[in-house]
């Protein structure tokens, strides 16, 4: 419940000072110490957590592939498409425009927390495979999903949340975007460095005909993670406002969060395959994969951006709406004054 209170302090209705009866403000030396201790260890346990996620972007090889050049420049073509999804969501912030030092970190973030999803993903999939036939539909909907979207979540979380310019239900959305930025960038770099390495050719015509054809399908997965994450950080937004309920909406967040991206995991495959089949049908030609799978991709994306959109545009439009009936009321009130 909201403004829960003890009897005593309720019965008082403010007559008695109840400091460590049953209320309690910093007042003593003591007080001051248990405040400053409780500020370092959560201090100290987001230090943590970003050591262990840099450690772990360095085991996999993180670094090098984002510093490689033919992999860095790859890398930087296929998250265009979920960089200007991620660039709308900020411009839809009608409250106003996030800092570019948390939008940075919360990017920065996402690169690191993304590790976390890589070390979990790898350690439960071979449990799922032995399953036949809905082995990896389990896999997707149990660990993928849920996995990712947390520790998307967790990269708004450590930071971005904490700081008084998150001031609105809208920015969670903002900051979840640059999450799924963060995470779909390093996720594209890990599947171009491990394209370009099976080719084993030196950078050049020929490695970037490869790499190119990868990035292609990595650009069309990274939207998604953004309109997955900002689904998730709007909920976030709508909790940090809601703290009585802050739990239940967070977990609304990432379900709804987990089983879009869930479902295009488990979708993707045969749903781009019935595309290509239809396609066959229809046009004289034989048409390459590749353009049934970006088909399915952006019914798919587009269907869940467009519901984020609606979401986003209702949020707006009820901003606009009480702002104005407040400019309405000001302007009656310096009427009835004058």
């Amino acid at each position: 419940m909201t403004n829960e209170r003890d009897p005593i302090e309720q019965a008082s209705a403010g007559s008695l000072d109840l400091y460590d009866v049953s209320t309690w403000e910093e007042r003593s030396s003591l007080d001051g110490l248990s405040v400053f201790l409780w500020k370092l260890m959560t201090a100290v346990f987001r230090f943590v957590i970003v050591l262990v996620a840099l450690l772990l972007l360095i085991a996999i090889g993180g670094l090098t592939m984002i510093s490689t050049p033919e992999v860095g420049m790859l890398t930087v073509l296929s998250v265009i498409p979920a960089l200007g999804l991620a660039g709308y969501v900020y411009y839809s912030d009608v409250t106003s425009s996030e800092p570019l030092s948390l939008l940075i970190a919360t990017f920065l973030l996402g690169v690191l927390t993304a590790n976390f999803a890589a070390l979990l993903n790898s350690a439960f999939q071979q449990y799922f495979q032995i399953i036949p036939v809905l082995g990896m539909v389990f896999f997707y909907y149990i660990i993928v999903g849920p996995v990712e979207e947390t520790v998307k979540l967790l990269a708004v979380r450590l930071y971005a949340y904490r700081s008084d310019r998150f001031d609105a239900v809208i920015d969670g959305a903002v900051y979840g975007a640059m999450a799924g930025l963060g995470f779909a960038t390093i996720e594209n770099a890990l599947y171009i460095t491990q394209g370009v390495e099976l080719t084993r050719l030196d950078f050049g015509l020929e490695l970037i005909g490869v790499g190119g054809e990868i990035t292609a399908v990595r650009a069309l997965a990274g939207p998604g993670h953004v309109i997955y994450s900002a689904f998730a950080g709007y909920y976030l937004g709508l909790a940090k406002f809601n703290r009585e309920n802050s739990g239940p909406i967070v977990i609304k967040g990432l379900l709804i969060a987990a089983f879009i991206h869930a479902t295009y995991n488990t979708t993707v495959g045969l749903g781009s395959g019935l595309i290509w089949l239809a396609l066959q049908t229809v046009v004289p030609f034989s048409v390459p994969q590749l353009v049934a799978y970006l088909c399915y991709v952006i019914l798919y994306d587009g269907f869940f951006g467009y519901l984020l959109y609606r979401k986003i545009k209702r949020y707006r439009n009820t901003y606009w709406a009480v702002h104005d009936d407040k400019t309405v009321r000001d302007e009656s009130v310096l009427e009835e004054s004058t």
